[in-house]
């Protein structure tokens, strides 16, 4: 974790993602292991704490998730369009694609994710970049993880600067 901090100083990172992939399931064990991994991890000096952001990924019950990120400080990572943040304060929306990395999203699409967000959102901060940091309170984040990421971030950008 030492390296993964020093480049997310170097880059001035505010928020690194931690993605389990779906063989990592919800057992005693691994609950364990990630309540060790995440106490024992530097986030960095005070007014430079990372957030850390979680996207477990197959079959964990909500409740679980819910504890897991409140017990750790964590921002539950979710792609919106199949499951719900269990942090409605902390939101980190990993948008995959509805039929895998290749998809492209429908401007229906992107309006509803538009209609997500949390009132308030600074149009004006929207990064034009595909992984979009927006401005408010707990600013959200929304990151394109498909094949068409970057004009998929792009027509949001625009979406949100036109509401």
């Amino acid at each position: 974790m030492g390296s993964t901090l020093a480049c997310a100083q170097a880059l001035k990172a505010r928020t690194i993602l931690f993605q389990c992939p779906a063989s990592f399931k919800q057992t005693k064990e691994n609950i364990s292991n990630l309540e060790e991994f995440f106490s024992n991890i530097n986030r960095g000096q005070d007014r430079e704490q990372l957030n850390f952001c979680w996207e477990p990924r197959g079959d964990w019950d909500s409740r679980v998730i819910k504890r897991v990120c409140e017990t750790l400080n964590l921002w539950h990572a979710v792609d919106p369009f199949t499951a719900q943040s269990v942090t409605p304060a902390h939101l980190y929306f990993r948008l995959h694609g509805s039929n895998g990395w290749r998809y492209e999203y429908e401007e229906g699409e992107l309006r509803e994710l538009v209609a997500r967000l949390p009132a308030g959102v600074a149009k004006s901060e929207l990064s034009p970049r595909a992984g979009s940091r927006l401005a408010v309170a707990e600013a959200p984040y929304v990151f394109f993880n498909n094949a068409r990421m970057t004009p998929d971030a792009l027509r949001f950008q625009t979406m949100i600067q036109e509401t």
